[in-house]
């Protein structure tokens, strides 16, 4: 209720009804898994969970009107677009909301980026820029807003520790996105991230309109099927690209097939075929073998420098693949906790700008694969575009350092395109020590970054790099370099002017 007493027109998500509520009586019978399928049935790739399916709200309604952790914005790339979800949302989170914005310096598509809610129900809105669509680069726009949903997901989890988001449709209509192939990557997106990731998110809803209602109808039961019954009957009408273990669409020509046990015989091989009196001729010259060649060869071959640049490369990305899949799938939320790397805005060059806190980082605490592994969980995304690092060296301790070996690893494990697209890394109070031990590593143990460092001793000087605003300060932060201005500023004892 209002101040007046009339009725609120913001609506709770705790009040909907979720997508497993509505599941018809038919499909809620008691047949077990052995009576719906067979033997030799094959099950579907979004297996029918009740757990997931309680997360999920299907609402016909205005995304603004949603009382929730966040909302979704779907925009242009400077936030200005005039849709009708940004023209309601706009309307109702006031004047302040504009102002908020044009501190963010606009996003690019497949972005997303927070602000208050302001006068809003929700706390926070999380605005992304869907992709243009044309037929002709259809691979594109589909990463692109596989990119919108899951950094909106990764956003509320990871960086806000959000347990409610409402989705607006991200694809509209002005972009020429068609909505049911866009419906299929949204709720896919979704699905997996929930089961994979979603242990402290507690509500996903997609408010939809009248138009987009009927689509999303349709194709969420192939997603988060309500019974064994939906879950079997969904599966011929899967499409033929359902993405990843993550939802991301999947690019045939740039796929590797790899054969879980190449020259191995079936499971369902009878035993006496097994043995001397296989045929394993064919072993060695299976695709993946072929690719692979001999392994320890090629560690020999590394040692002695005689292995080509190109197969070096191949190497280096089968290593860096092994770790993203490994940092996608584990739970990491310990390590995102620590609020020690984080997004900000971007720099007078139109760079996305990302912040490493020291002070937040318990070297001694945690383990350091899993902080490897988040870094390449966030960093992923960002690198393949130009970005600068701003590392925050304020009052760190020994307990903070991380040390060369780390560091050296890092370097090493990371795709090329990390270390191409870096344009900068500002060093923020840095202290002599800190100056030698980079000093050190750029030159000693690292190639090509050392002319990339610039140590800052005050965040004046970062500002004319990057604008205040765009950054988000840890107070600690701007309270001692506050202190440090002051105490340059102030005259010593018995010093004449």
């Amino acid at each position: 209720m209002d101040p007046l007493g009339a009725p609120s027109q913001f609506v709770d998500v705790d009040t909907l009804p979720s997508w497993g509520d509505s599941c018809q009586d038919e499909l809620n019978s008691s047949d077990t898994t052995a009576e719906i399928f067979q033997e030799d049935t094959v099950r579907s790739p979004f297996l029918y969970n009740k757990d997931v399916n309680g997360k999920v709200v299907l609402w016909k309604g205005d995304v603004a009107l949603l009382n929730c952790t966040a909302i979704v914005n779907t925009s242009n790339e400077s936030l200005t677009d005039k849709n009708p979800v940004s023209e309601s949302i706009f309307m109702l989170a006031g004047p302040d909301l504009k102002e908020d914005l044009q501190k963010l310096k606009g996003c690019r598509t497949g972005e997303a980026k927070l602000t208050k809610g302001f006068n809003l129900a929700a706390r926070f809105i999380i605005h992304t820029v869907g992709p243009k669509y044309k037929n002709r680069y259809r691979t594109a726009a589909e990463s692109s807003l596989y990119s919108c949903y899951r950094n909106v997901l990764q956003l509320a989890k990871y960086e806000q520790s959000m347990s409610s988001v409402g989705f607006c449709v991200i694809n509209s209509a002005k972009r020429g996105y068609p909505l049911e192939d866009a419906t299929h990557i949204a709720l896919r997106t979704v699905r997996r991230f929930l089961e994979i990731h979603g242990e402290t998110i507690e509500k996903v809803v997609f408010a939809v309109s009248d138009l987009e209602e009927g689509t999303y109808q349709k194709l969420l039961p192939l997603y988060f099927p309500r019974s064994l019954k939906e879950e079997n009957r969904s599966l011929p009408y899967l499409p033929a690209d359902i993405g990843n273990a993550e939802g991301e669409p999947v690019v045939p020509e740039r796929q590797i097939r790899i054969s879980e046990k190449p020259g191995a015989p079936e499971d369902n091989q009878e035993e006496e075929d097994e043995g001397l009196g296989v045929d394993l001729s064919f072993i060695g010259s299976h695709a993946f073998a072929r690719m692979e060649g001999d392994i320890d060869k090629q560690r020999k071959l590394i040692l002695q420098g005689q292995l080509s640049e190109a197969a070096l490369q191949k190497q280096h990305q089968r290593n860096y693949n092994r770790w993203l899949c490994q940092a996608r799938s584990e739970d990491l939320s310990d390590i995102a906790s620590l609020k020690a790397l984080y997004q900000t805005g971007v720099d007078n060059c139109g760079r996305t700008v990302m912040v490493v806190v020291g002070r937040n980082i318990p070297v001694t605490l945690i383990d350091m694969d899993k902080a490897l592994l988040y870094f390449i969980h966030v960093m992923d995304h960002i690198a393949v575009k130009e970005y600068v690092l701003v590392y925050f060296h304020t009052l760190t301790s020994e307990y903070n350092h991380l040390d060369s070996d780390f560091l050296k690893k890092l370097y090493d494990v990371v795709d090329v395109k990390y270390k191409r697209n870096l344009k900068a890394v500002y060093f923020v109070h840095p202290t002599f020590r800190s100056k030698v031990s980079t000093w050190f590593f750029t030159t000693f143990s690292v190639s090509g970054l050392k002319d990339k460092i610039h140590h800052v001793d005050s965040l004046h000087q970062l500002f004319s790099a990057i604008s205040p605003e765009q950054i988000d300060f840890p107070p600690f932060v701007l309270e001692y370099d506050a202190r440090v201005r002051s105490t340059r500023s102030s005259p010593s004892p018995g010093m004449v002017y």
